[in-house]
Order: C-alpha cells, then structure tokens, then sequence
C-alpha cells in the first residue's frame, strides 16, 4: 500500500478493493471446444457442455492455464503448482448448471502486485489472487415484449478473476490501477481489453471509514466497463455512503449498479458471501497440476513487460520516471520512442514530443500508436533540427503539423518551403537587435532601472522584426550583453 497520506473526503478515508474479470483470448471456452467469437448470433456458439445436457464432462482448456501462468509471472505473483477447481451455487436463468464452476479455496495465482504512477507519485495495490473460471450467459431484456431472452453465446467463455487487497484509497487511484492492469493482460497477450465488448470488467468494492478505524461496510459496484464510469461510480458511491452515515443509517452489504445516464448507483441486491454460495470441490475436474518446467518454458516466451522497459528506459536513455512509465503505455509506443531517440540522440526532446504533440492528437482523434502519421524517423529528424537551432520550438509545431496532415514527407523540405528556418548569422541578428533598441530608448532605460518586463517586451520586438526566425536563446543573450 503506498505510503503517502490519505485523501480525506468530508473527514472519511474512502477504502476500494478490485475484482477484475478478464476474458482470456482463447480460440475455445475453457470446458468444451465451443467457440468463443464475440457478436454471434444468440445461442449458435454453445454446445452440449455449455447447456449443461446430461452425461456432459467439462474438459479443462489448456491455452487458458497458460494464460493464467503468463499473468502471474507479469505480477510476480506464487503460481500454484496444485490448484482446486470448484461448484459455485447459486440459480439465475443464464446459468445453465445452477452452478459456475471457479475456484475458491486454492487458486491458480496467489499474491503478486501492481505498480503505477499517480501524477508523479508511485503507488502499488497488493492482489490477493487470480483465479479461473468460466462465464455466464446473457439474459437479454430489450427485445421481447414483457419476457427476457437468454443467450448462452458466453456460457463458458474462461475468465481470469483478479482480486486485490482493499489498498486504494481514492477514485484517481483506482482508475489508475484499473488502466495499469488493463496495459498488463493486453500487453502479454492474454486478454484483448475490449471493455465495450465486456471483455475487460471491473467490480469496486467501495467503503468509507473515520481514519483509523475499523474498515466500514462495503458495497460492491458491478460491472463498470468504462475508465470514466468507474470514476463517476466510485465518486457517487463514496457521497452517497458518507450522507448515509452523516444521516445516522448504517451501510448495508450490497451489490450495486451504476446508470451513466443518472450517475448514480442504485442497489440490485444484499451481497451475498461465500457460505452463500456452498462452493464444494467440483467431482468432474481433477485438481489442476502445473509442472515448474511448463512455467519455466512460458516466462521464457514473455515479451519484455512495461516496468522492466520502463526500468530500461530510465537506464539507458537518463529519462526521468514519469516520462518512462508514460511511453510504455503500449509496445508500440516504447518501440516508437525508443527508434526516435537512437535516430536522434535526443532522448527527452523526443519523449517530451511523444507526451505532448503526438499524444494530444491521438487522443483528439481517438486514434493509437498504430495510426501515428508522423514516423519515428520524421520526428527524430525534426527533433534534431530543433536541438541543432535550425528551427525554433514554435516552428517545429508547424512541421509536425505538415507531417501529421500529410502536406509534406521531409522534414528539411518543409522547413525550406515554409520559410521556417531559424536565422543563426550573428551579424544580421546583431543588426536587428541594434535597431530595435534605437526605436525602444523607452524600454531600454526602463531596464536599466531595474524592470525585467522592459527586457521581455524588447525581446518580443527583436523577435518580431526577424519574423519569428531568430533563435531566442539568441535574442537573449545578445540582448544582455548590449544591455550591459
């Protein structure tokens, strides 16, 4: 749990724990050879296991366990060498068995830990567990007149559930685990992180307390399949429980949902716990054993994880901590900062364009590093005639701008058709400089009296007279010297 001060809201400690259903990107369901592509027509993608016929046996899917393996290794978590497979009772019409089976007592992956950057501070919320199991169906409500369909498309799609230890202690905090997470499976390949398909879920389990005392009662907001509900969620939950309090009511244990179009949460059920359930060991699944070698093989076959490039990065290239979490955001967008920075030698003038130019335009355009315009070798060139003085800050922006629209390919092509380059003879800007402060005796003496503004506004008439080409940097210290 970080270290760092809580943040108090009305004089609570708001408390949050993560359950995250991950669906694994297998090609099949994780008891039978049922296929699990999403959108299908209802019920064409369940067969007998998944409908529960009689005399059915489920069989355990192999890529799903490997799948399992690759996150604990991701998370540094224990990966069970035994593990139990077991009946989850409860009745709901998409739950064909009237049980699911999970696991409970001895799960697949055990402990492990997610670490992330809040603004500049370094945070890390402890799991509990991951374990498998398979999903439900779907029951449909909108298009049968007064009656409910149900869609056993999904029965049997393998989940990962992610448990963590109650350790965030703010909306901000919780949002930035979730979106840490999420980088993880789609990183190492186990889940797509489709969250509008909802192959990327999230439960809060939210509760506030007085700081320093017993954890208050929680309730448990299900299936937020948005980075910004999430947030809305959690911030209405934590309003609602300290009026609740403030009012003199006790919280009751309950599973709640949120509706964006109200922002509110709205109680479903009281929450049931695990003795609800009569989870027993399942008779039809042998217990799960994983053979140190398989492991061994699989964490050969990993992809190198963001905080190891991250770590890296730091290494190799001084980057500060923040700008090196922040570029391994995907492996697309490490591999582009890391191709820049070797083509230019320019490390953190690239980072800073990766984080600023580059990022705010594909978030404007909703687009990914994939459909960057801009190649990393354009913007090492345009990098490093900004580091040489060939153009200034602002007349970069305007290449970059070129590039991104595609108005031109070079980047010195550019700078010379748009007349961008940065004036670098001495004598000329000299000239300039000396006519300026002839035309501003008024500026001149007031900085000599002692006022810096006078310096500013000359600087700004020296950089108007040579149309924005003079190098500030310039401008300045010729500036200073005539100035004495």
């Amino acid at each position: 749990m970080s270290s760092s001060t809580s943040l108090l809201v009305q004089g609570y400690e708001v408390v949050i724990g993560f359950e995250t259903h991950a669906q694994l990107s297998t090609q099949s369901k994780i008891f039978s050879r049922a296929p699990v592509a999403f959108g299908a027509e209802p019920n064409t993608q369940a067969c007998a296991v998944d409908l529960a016929l009689p005399g059915t046996l489920p069989v355990m899917n192999v890529a799903a366990v490997e799948k399992a393996i690759r996150l604990g290794l991701a998370l540094g978590s224990h990966i069970a060498e035994q593990s139990v497979f077991a009946r989850k009772n409860y009745f709901y019409p998409d739950l064909p068995k009237g049980y699911q089976i999970s696991q409970f007592e001895i799960p697949v992956v055990q402990g492990g830990e997610v670490s992330f950057f809040l603004g500049a501070e370094k945070k890390t919320v402890r799991l509990v567990r991951a374990h498998l199991e398979e999903d439900a169906g779907k029951s449909l409500h909108e298009d049968f007149i007064g009656q409910s369909g149900i869609d056993l498309n999904r029965a049997g799609t393998p989940l990962l559930e992610i448990v963590t230890e109650p350790d965030m202690r703010s909306s901000a905090e919780a949002v930035a685990y979730a979106k840490e997470l999420h980088k993880i499976v789609t990183w190492i390949g186990v889940c797509d992180g489709n969250m509008q398909e909802g192959s990327f879920r999230c439960d809060a389990n939210v509760s506030v307390r007085k700081p320093g005392a017993e954890l208050g009662t929680r309730r448990e907001i299900k299936n937020l399949n948005s980075f910004k509900f999430m947030q809305q969620a959690i911030d209405y939950e934590v309003r609602w429980q300290i009026e609740q309090i403030e009012d003199g009511h006790a919280i009751q244990q309950a599973t709640v949902l949120f509706d964006p179009d109200t922002g509110e949460t709205r109680a479903m059920r009281t929450k049931e716990d695990a003795a609800d359930y009569r989870y027993f060991p399942d008779p039809d699944l042998p217990p799960l054993v994983i053979a140190r070698e398989w492991v061994e093989r699989v964490r050969g076959e990993m992809p190198e994880l963001p905080r190891a490039i991250a770590e890296r990065l730091v290494r190799d290239y001084g980057l500060p901590d923040y700008d090196a979490t922040t570029l391994t955001q995907s492996p697309a967008m490490a591999v582009y900062f890391e191709t820049a920075a070797k083509a230019s030698g320019q490390a953190k003038l690239v980072s800073n364009w990766i984080m600023g130019e580059v990022s705010r335009r594909l978030n404007a355009e909703e687009g990914d590093m994939a459909s960057v315009p801009v190649s990393a070798a354009q913007l090492a060139a345009l990098v490093g005639r900004i580091a040489n003085g060939t153009v200034s800050n602002n007349a970069a922006k305007q290449v970059f701008e070129a590039l991104w629209t595609g108005e031109g390919h070079d980047v010195d092509a550019i700078i010379a058709a748009k007349g961008l380059k940065q004036m670098n003879d001495t004598g000329a800007l000299e000239k300039i400089v000396d006519e300026v402060m002839a035309a501003n005796a008024e500026n001149v003496a007031q900085f000599r009296a002692g006022k810096e503004k006078a310096f500013n506004a000359l600087v700004g008439q020296v950089m108007k007279a040579s149309k924005g080409k003079a190098n500030p940097q310039q401008v300045n210290d010729l500036l200073r010297q005539k100035l004495g």
